[in-house]
């Protein structure tokens, strides 16, 4: 009886939960946003905006609906306990406008988030964003936050990579570099979507979610975009966490291949701001939110995005 009604709960929230598409522009770059707002009427908790990686769009990654897997869209999931929710697909992804003849970098990505959050918190009763930024979405999402900290009430940094010293993924990702470089996009099939999760430590992810990831980044691309790769193989480091002013959230997998810990921790050990955490996720290799432990992701983020401000300040 109690899983009928966790599944009947479930089935409601998904109908009362509406996602609403949206568009702005960066100068003449079309970008493509995505929001899921809370159920009812009530005032939002916080306004989440997600940022993706480097091989997929915004609604693959954060949106992803997979028969049988409660709370598999972690929007929804959020949405359900009060937050307003938005992604966007970065130029060259998805949605949003591929025609410019360039590679679409980290820095390229912080100025989608630029013109994404003006838009966002023109439509926020907030004045600053919850951000959560995935592997190179990390990256994105920290530059962004170093550029523009008075838009970022709380950062959190999953997957994320800084100088990339002992990061085996990003060995092996040299090793293509030239080619990399020599175009602006790359191919993507259902085979590489399927190496995410095979790379670091096979079995952290069911088949079904793996395929139902595969099948809804392949119905909006066919390639993207060689900046993220470019940038991570050969211009690290990119951010200065001395120069990020905002309570912060690192979050590793505990089999995550793409950042030592100790490049993590070095870090961590330069962030400014007095209110940070560092997350090791047990089970958990590189795509947290489609992994087996995908909860614990859920869990620890919104305990960072719920952390009451201090009474006392030094």
């Amino acid at each position: 009886m109690h899983k009928k009604w966790v599944q009947y709960v479930g089935m409601e929230l998904r109908t009362r939960i509406k996602g609403s598409e949206h568009w702005t522009r960066k100068n003449e770059v079309k970008l493509f946003l995505w929001q899921k707002a809370p159920p009812s009427g009530e005032a939002a908790k916080g306004t989440l905006l997600f940022v993706h990686g480097s091989s997929m769009a915004s609604q693959p990654t954060f949106d992803l609906q997979v028969p049988g897997r409660p709370d598999s869209s972690v929007m929804e999931w959020f949405a359900a306990r009060g937050f307003d929710t938005w992604c966007m697909d970065h130029e060259g992804y998805g949605r949003s406008d591929k025609t410019r003849p360039i590679n679409c970098d980290i820095a390229n990505g912080a100025d989608d988030l630029a013109a994404g959050s003006e838009f966002v918190l023109k439509h926020s009763q907030h004045k600053k964003l919850l951000v959560y930024g995935i592997s190179s979405g990390a990256l994105r999402a920290a530059l962004f936050a170093q550029r523009h900290p008075e838009r970022v009430a709380r950062l959190a940094l999953d997957a994320f990579v800084w100088t990339g010293k002992g990061s085996p993924t990003l060995a092996e990702r040299r090793k293509k570099l030239a080619e990399f470089q020599s175009k602006n996009r790359r191919p993507i099939d259902r085979a590489f979507v399927r190496s995410i999760f095979s790379r670091d430590h096979p079995g952290t992810a069911d088949e079904a979610t793996i395929e139902a990831f595969a099948d809804a980044i392949l119905a909006l691309d066919d390639s993207v975009p060689t900046g993220t790769y470019v940038d991570m193989c050969s211009k690290l480091p990119l951010v200065d966490p001395a120069k990020i002013g905002v309570p912060t959230l690192l979050m590793r997998g505990e089999f995550d291949g793409i950042a030592s810990v100790g490049d993590l921790v070095e870090f961590f050990g330069k962030l400014p701001h007095p209110d940070k955490q560092f997350a090791v996720m047990a089970g958990i290799s590189h795509a947290s939110f489609q992994q087996k432990n995908y909860l614990t992701a859920y869990h620890i983020l919104h305990s960072f995005f719920t952390t009451p401000d201090p009474v006392y300040r030094a």
